[in-house]
């Protein structure tokens, strides 16, 4: 998937709650329309920001697993 992103936010090694801790603390400090991209290890993000996104009405473009690695994409509302 090819999407051009404004920022990364690395999350590799950390478990939950942390990733998404990040990503709120993340996506407060972008502008409206950025698109975010999320690297991280953790599988229960798989579920975790899906649901972030929808709850606070961001868009996930996005996301995709290689490795273990899961990278997603998100649109700041």
């Amino acid at each position: 998937m090819t999407i051009a992103v404004d920022h990364t936010l690395d999350t590799c090694g950390l478990y939950c709650p942390e990733p998404v801790m990040m990503l709120h603390n993340k996506i407060r400090d972008i502008a409206s329309g950025d698109i975010l991209e999320v690297i991280a290890t953790d599988p229960a993000t798989t579920r975790d920001i899906p649901k972030f996104c929808q709850f606070l009405g961001h868009s996930l473009l996005g996301q995709e697993e290689s490795d273990k690695v899961y990278r997603y994409f998100v649109q700041k509302a």
